[in-house]
């Protein structure tokens, strides 16, 4: 007997109170059918021999019965005379002696067993003092009890026991009980609690164990004791509807049903206010589980919070604009397609008006982008004061606004809107101390007059406000007819680049992608130019949105692809070696050509390693026909191609995508990068960023970084890699090679 603890009270184990109870009654049993009436038998020798015999044999049949039933008990039992003496042992405390190889062949009767708790040394000498005193005790009759759990090392294994001391009969010097009641599984039990509680109290939720049958708490963890300020003993002694703040009959309701079930609850999440009176979002998830036959329920409460508030933030940067704070591209599309629907059932006129700022550009060169960044606050406020609540002001970006009117009379018809708003543009802007005056250029279409449709009313109305500007800015003007002049010239563009595919006008040039903590090139970014004969190196710009219009996208994607696995072979055979290359990929490859399948023919083609190509998508193209660009995407990630998310920040930006789709990186656009270090809702976006895409096991790569301040920043927050003019603007091949082997030349 090792490490002995002391038990709980006698009466708080039934198990042992019951056979102490059986051992009790069998002596006093006994006792009343030995104690002769000897004085009435007295006279006549032939009766008090009767007499005697059947005294005998009423406890020679009492033997036997009280053997039956210490043999039946599941206890270890040996019963111990007045000194100490082991006078009997029932067959569960034979079988363990045979079993551990324990006292000797005849299991110890005959032996006293407080000598033997004298005669211990070393570490059991005191536990058996201990028990020599407790069995003394009861022998004496000084106490009724004596119990104690100690854990026995056998030969063949380790158990836990309870021993119980009681007196063998009603007398005080009758002798004493002994029995070892094996308790490891409780132990286990217990053990388990304590491990469970430990694990529990190592988590930040906040954590409740309830017993259904009893309503009350089992076991509370810290997290929750922290959550409501209060002692574990307090929190226990609560009921859970007191701290659910309800009532029990709806809470044993919900439990009921978790248990009818069989499954956990769904999550819910709610709002609770905090000790301080902050708000604070939980998530509850519930479930019952059957334990020893008694069911529990498990009540986790998560703190959300700043999930929520990244999730709001992401919510508002794919729905709205950062900096204005109006609706962005995605939503003002989204309200005018509602407003076309709904003018159909009420036979109202629908305005689309297309509003530029004259010359911001010259704004930004000379007072730099944070002036202009502030002129642009200044101007939406203005327009937002020049239309009612149900009309819907939006910016689509750069120094392009729009307004949707929804035209119910003609006290707000669309010129009197435009020029309400060249009207405030006459009061000066104060920008930071500098006083300006702007104009702006107001294209205007109406439906379903020149369009039905929200692309087609909205590229007009762009096509009249360009109008408006070689009208000498300052004015609007209405889409017409005649104005299809500027779609000739958009067909004439059209045209310039089918030959351009033909003649094979288009180069590549390369921007390098540097990994942030050792400053060396990580990877490169193919990108598009145009040499068009005649006109020098045109800006993707203006050619790229009409190839994304048209079907040339796909021929001209696919070339890409082919000449930058063709140039990563060559690399790997120099003395440049291995280097990864990103392209862009526009959702038209997904719809009409077989990426896939080119994308494999160029890596066999060339015997690139597949690793080395990964693919930028817009988020836009990512929610092109979702179901066939996860499939592809998922096939490409299995061949090793790495998968990008451009300009993030700037479309949909959902989470839940995120999960959906097989993505390694994440760029963070260039217009939360650009005032990173000045606004601290850029700052603030940046960072929701950078952490959640590494809770995804995300990189996260920042573009357009120029400035040694934002580099800081990004390195202090632990982006992954950036890429902008700071390290270098984009090369064509024979600069960028001379980069590429002077970088290396430096870092070895």
């Amino acid at each position: 007997m090792t490490n002995m603890t002391k038990p709980p009270a006698l009466g708080e184990n039934t198990e042992v109170s019951a056979l102490i109870e059986v051992l009790n009654k069998a002596g006093q049993r006994l006792e009343e059918l030995t104690a002769g009436e000897v004085d009435s038998v007295a006279g006549t020798d032939g009766r008090m021999f009767v007499l005697q015999h059947a005294q005998e044999q009423l406890r020679s049949n009492e033997t036997t019965r009280q053997a039956a039933i210490l043999n039946a008990l599941p206890a270890h039992i040996a019963l111990l005379d007045p000194q100490g003496l082991i006078i009997s042992v029932n067959e569960g405390w034979q079988q363990f002696a045979d079993l551990n190889m324990l006292i000797d062949s005849k299991h110890g009767v005959g032996t006293n067993y407080l000598e033997i708790c004298d005669l211990a040394i070393g570490n059991n000498a005191i536990e058996a003092e201990q028990v020599a005193e407790g069995i003394r005790s009861v022998l004496v009759g000084s106490e009724q009890s004596f119990m104690i759990e100690y854990p026995c090392h056998s030969p063949t294994q380790q158990h836990w026991f309870l021993m119980t001391v009681t007196p063998l009969t009603n007398s005080s010097t009758g002798g004493a009980v002994v029995m070892h009641v094996n308790i490891t599984q409780r132990k286990q039990a217990e053990e388990r609690l304590h491990y469970l509680a430990l694990a529990m109290d190592g988590t930040t939720d906040a954590i409740y164990l309830i017993d259904r049958a009893t309503m009350k708490y089992v076991h509370v963890n810290d997290a929750a004791c922290n959550l409501h300020n209060k002692q574990r003993d307090q929190m226990i002694a609560m009921p859970p509807w007191e701290v659910n703040l309800t009532n029990r009959a709806a809470l044993e309701s919900v439990y009921d049903d978790l248990i009818a079930s069989g499954l956990p609850a769904k999550p819910i999440e709610y709002m609770r206010r905090r000790l301080d009176g902050s708000q604070m979002w939980i998530e509850l998830r519930q479930q019952a589980e059957l334990s020893e036959e008694r069911w529990k329920i498990i009540v986790v409460e998560r703190d959300i919070t700043e999930r929520r508030e990244a999730g709001a933030r992401l919510h508002r940067m794919a729905h709205y604009d950062v900096l204005t704070g109006l609706p962005n591209r995605k939503l003002f599309y989204e309200a005018l397609s509602k407003a076309l629907i709904a003018s159909a059932t009420d036979n109202r006129l629908v305005s689309v008006l297309f509003i530029d700022l004259d010359h911001f550009k010259i704004v930004n060169d000379t007072l730099g982008h944070a002036i202009g960044d502030e002129l642009l606050v200044q101007f939406s406020n203005r327009l937002v004061q020049c239309v009612r609540i149900r009309d819907t002001v939006g910016r689509l970006g750069g120094d392009e606004f729009a307004i949707i009117l929804v035209m119910e009379d003609e006290s707000h018809n669309p010129s009197i809107v435009a020029n309400k708003i060249r009207e405030i543009l006459r009061i000066p802007f104060d920008l930071k101390g500098h006083e300006m005056t702007v104009t702006a250029s107001i294209g205007i279409t109406i439906h379903p007059d020149d369009a039905s449709d929200t692309e087609t009313l909205i590229k007009y109305a762009d096509t009249a406000m360009y109008r408006a500007k070689h009208a000498g800015r300052d004015t609007y003007r209405f889409f017409t007819a005649q104005m299809n002049v500027e779609m000739l010239a958009r067909l004439d563009l059209e045209n310039a680049l089918h030959k351009a595919v033909l003649n094979h006008e288009f180069i590549l040039y390369y921007q390098p992608k540097v990994d942030i903590k050792s400053g060396r090139v990580s990877g490169l970014e193919a990108l598009i130019r145009w040499q068009r004969p005649g006109k020098g190196l045109v800006s993707p710009a203006e050619f790229i949105p009409v190839l994304e219009e048209s079907s040339l996208i796909v021929t001209v994607g696919s070339w890409v692809i082919q000449q930058v696995c063709k140039q990563i072979d060559l690399w790997i055979h120099s003395s440049i070696g291995q280097i990864q290359v990103s392209v862009n990929v526009s959702s038209r490859q997904f719809s009409e050509g077989d990426l896939q399948k080119e994308i494999f023919k160029a890596l066999g083609d060339n015997n690139v390693p597949a690793n080395l190509l990964e693919l930028e998508l817009t988020e836009s193209t990512l929610m092109m026909n979702t179901n066939q660009t996860i499939e592809t995407l998922e096939n490409l990630k299995r061949k090793g191609l790495q998968i990008s998310i451009d300009d993030f920040g700037t479309g949909y930006s959902s989470l839940a995508y995120l999960r959906r789709f097989p993505i390694d990186k994440l760029k963070i656009d260039i217009a939360f990068i650009r005032n990173i270090t000045s606004d601290p809702d850029d700052a603030a976006m940046a960072l929701a960023i950078i952490r959640i895409a590494h809770s995804l096991k995300l990189d996260v790569i920042a573009e357009g970084v120029e400035t040694i301040a934002q580099l800081d920043y990004l390195k202090k927050y632990e982006c992954d890699q950036i890429q902008g003019y700071l390290f270098s603007r984009p090369l064509p091949l024979l600069e960028l090679e001379k980069l590429l082997l002077d970088k290396n030349a430096i870092t070895e």
